[in-house]
C-alpha cells in the first residue's frame, strides 16, 4: 500500500523548513534507517531517515523549497510491485487534512495550513503561528506584507507590524504610552536608496529567526549590566604550563575553556544564578549547562556544554571544538544548542575591550568577554605595575536575578579565573 513520506518535525518548535536535498530518487528501493533527505531548519542541516522499507514512487518536494510545512507530504513510498500512480496513505498517526495529490514539486510549495477567507475576498497565506499573533495584537493581515515564500506572511512580519486600530479605553485605567512607528517596509528603504547602487541579500531561516528572537529579548527582557576587570597573567602561566604538559595528547587549552569552567563552577556556587525565565515562574536547574556563541556564516549558534561543572578543562576543550567544528557545517542536532541557563559571548579574539550582549531567552544571563589587555595596575601595597586585563560584561535578566545576586555570580567567576589552580579542586 502505497503511504506519505511526510516532512519531519526535526525539534520541538519547528514548524517549517527547507528540503535541501534528495538523497534518493524515484525507483529506489529503501529500508529503514536509510538516508532520504536533507532538510535545513531555522539553525541547522539534518539528514532525514526512512522509518520504512518500500520503493520511492514520487517525490513532490523539489530541492531547495523554502517553507515546507512539518506534515506536508514530500515523497510517495511504495511497496515492491506496486504502481506508482496508486493513492497513497497518510500515517495513522498523522492523520491530516485529505492526501495532497501527486503534482508537481512546484505545486508542493503552495500547501498550506487551511486558510480562513472572506467570501469574495483574496486569499491570504499565512503562516497559524502569524494568524495567532496578529489575532492577540488585534492586526488586520490584509494590511501585512509577507516576507516568506510566494509573499506568505511569517511570524516577524506580524511582530514588526502596528496594529490599525488603538484598543477600546477601559474607564479607570491608565492607557499603555502608544506604540513605536512600525520600521519602513522593504519597498521603502529601497527607494530611499533607489539613486545608489547596492545588493539585496534575502534572508534564511537562521537570519529570520536571529532578528525575531533579538528583537523579542531586547524588547521584553528588562537587562542591566554588571561589569568587572579580570587579571589574567596567573591563569596565562598556568595555561601556559598545562599545555606544556598536554602537548603530547595534542591537546591545547584556551582562555576560554577556562572561562566555561569557570562559569560552570560559579553557576553551582551561586545556584540562584542556574536559572531560566518560564513566563509566569522561574525555573532554577541543577546542572550547570553552558552554552557558548559560535559564529557561522550568515549567523550564529550557541551550542550547549552540559554538565561543564563536572568536566575536565581538557574534556571541555576537546567538546567544545568538537560542536564548534560541527556548528559551522551547520551539522548540530537541536538537543545540542537548546537549553542551559547561562551563555558566553567571547569576541577578545577580535580585539574588543568590551560590549553588551543580548540575553538569549530563556536564559537569564550571558557574559560578553572582552580582550586581555596590558593596563596599569595598582596592587594591595600602592605599588604600580603592568598586567594583563580582561573586561567582562554580565548581562542579566532582572525578572530572574537581581543586582546583588548577579553581582555575587560575576565575583566567582573572576575569583576562579583569578586563581585558576582552584578549577582543579
Amino acid at each position: 500500500m502505497a503511504i506519505e513520506i511526510l516532512m519531519p518535525a526535526l525539534s520541538p518548535t519547528m514548524e517549517e523548513g527547507t528540503l535541501a536535498k534528495w538523497l534518493v530518487k524515484e525507483g529506489d528501493s529503501v529500508e529503514s534507517g536509510d538516508l532520504l533527505a536533507e532538510i535545513e531548519t531555522d539553525k541547522a542541516t539534518m539528514e532525514f531517515e526512512a522509518v520504512d522499507e518500500g520503493v520511492i514512487g514520487k517525490l513532490l518536494v523539489a530541492e531547495g523549497t523554502e517553507g515546507v510545512k512539518v506534515n506536508t507530504a514530500i515523497a510517495v513510498l511504495l511497496d515492491e510491485g506496486e504502481d506508482a500512480n496508486a493513492s497513497p496513505t497518510p500515517p495513522a498517526a498523522k492523520a491530516q487534512a485529505p492526501a495532497p495529490k501527486a503534482t508537481s514539486p512546484a505545486k508542493a510549495e503552495e500547501r498550506t495550513a487551511p486558510e480562513n477567507v472572506a467570501n469574495g475576498g483574496p486569499r491570504l497565506f499565512a503562516s497559524p503561528l502569524a494568524r495567532r499573533i496578529a489575532a492577540d495584537k488585534g492586526l488586520d493581515l490584509a494590511s501585512i506584507s509577507g516576507s516568506g515564500p510566494k509573499g506568505r506572511i511569517v511570524k516577524a512580519d506580524v511582530e514588526n507590524a502596528q496594529a490599525s486600530d488603538k484598543p477600546a479605553t477601559t474607564p479607570g485605567k491608565t492607557q499603555p504610552a502608544p506604540a513605536a512607528p512600525a520600521s519602513p517596509g522593504a519597498e521603502q528603504v529601497k527607494k530611499l536608496y533607489a539613486d545608489r547602487e547596492f545588493a539585496e541579500v534575502t534572508l534564511d531561516g537562521m537570519r529570520k529567526t536571529i532578528a525575531a528572537r533579538l528583537s523579542e529579548a531586547k524588547s521584553t527582557i528588562p537587562h542591566f549590566y554588571l561589569r568587572r576587570e579580570i587579571r589574567l597573567d596567573a591563569l596565562m602561566k598556568f595555561r601556559s604550563q598545562l599545555n606544556q604538559s598536554l602537548a603530547a595528547k595534542g591537546t591545547k587549552l584556551s582562555v576560554n575553556d577556562f572561562i566555561i569552567k569557570a562559569s560552570a563552577r560559579a553557576l553551582q556556587d551561586v545556584p540562584d544564578c542556574n536559572a531560566v525565565w518560564a513566563g509566569d515562574r522561574i525555573l532554577k536547574l541543577k546542572p550547570s549547562d553552558v552554552a557558548v556563541a559560535v559564529a557561522i556564516e550568515g549567523g550564529l549558534f550557541t551550542p550547549v556544554l552540559r554538565d561543564a561543572d563536572q568536566k575536565s578543562l581538557s574534556t571541555l576543550s576537546a567538546e567544545m571544538k568538537d560542536l564548534a567544528a560541527r556548528a559551522r557545517d551547520r551539522k548540530l542536532s537541536p538537543q545540542e544548542y537548546q537549553g542551559g541557563s547561562f551563555a558566553i559571548s567571547n569576541l577578545g579574539m577580535f580585539g574588543i575591550s568590551n560590549f553588551d550582549a543580548v540575553i538569549n531567552p530563556p536564559h537569564g544571563s550571558i557574559l560578553a568577554v572582552g580582550a586581555g589587555e596590558k593596563k596599569p595596575v595598582v596592587d594591595a601595597d600602592g605599588d604600580i605595575g603592568v598586567a594583563t586585563v580582561m573586561s567582562v560584561t554580565l548581562s542579566v535578566d532582572h525578572r530572574v536575578i537581581d543586582g546583588a545576586l548577579g553581582a555575587e555570580f560575576l565575583q566567582a567567576i573572576k575569583g576562579y579565573l583569578e586563581d585558576p589552580i582552584s578549577l582543579l579542586a
